[in-house]
């Protein structure tokens, strides 16, 4: 790995490019599900980065309303303090928030805050659909027309 070491200051700002990242086929349906059913959402993220220029460029921002990055707050998941103070901007109860999550050890600390938590099935490649249905079925949000029984928070990276 010593050889990457002079591409180490490229190789970072390639990751946090936005139009490198390729959100998954089902997640602007599923956000937008969420959102119409009047679901709050919210970003719980360990990157070293603000995610909201990326959520932007893919035309997801406007579905979220907090956005809890750990480097702002001098801790990293699975600190259950990030994901209650999500919650506390939102305005719900970690009872009735679902945490949507890709890693068992890192988004467990939802579960440490008092959340019920999902973590995804591994493996789908960017832009294929990651059974993102599960979710809305969790959230309440499955149903047309069906209201939710109360404001979740969302993860994402």
């Amino acid at each position: 790995m010593r050889e990457l070491a002079p591409c180490a200051d490229a190789l970072y700002a390639q990751l946090q490019a936005p139009e490198h990242w390729v959100p998954y086929a089902d997640t602007r349906s599923t956000l937008a599900r969420l959102t119409d059913a009047g679901i709050a959402l919210g970003v719980v993220s360990d990157v070293g980065w603000d995610l909201r220029a990326t959520f932007a460029h893919h035309g997801l921002d406007r579905h979220f309303s907090s956005w809890v990055h750990s480097y702002t707050h001098e801790t990293e998941k699975p600190d259950p303090a990030l994901f209650a103070h999500a919650c506390r901007e939102l305005e719900v109860a970690p009872a009735e928030t679902l945490m949507v999550g890709d890693h068992p050890a890192k988004d467990g600390g939802a579960a440490g805050a008092g959340l019920r938590a999902y973590v995804l099935p591994a493996g789908a490649a960017p832009g294929a659909r990651r059974g993102l249905d599960a979710v809305l079925r969790l959230a309440g949000a499955a149903g047309v027309g069906r209201a939710p029984s109360a404001p979740r928070v969302e993860y994402d990276r």
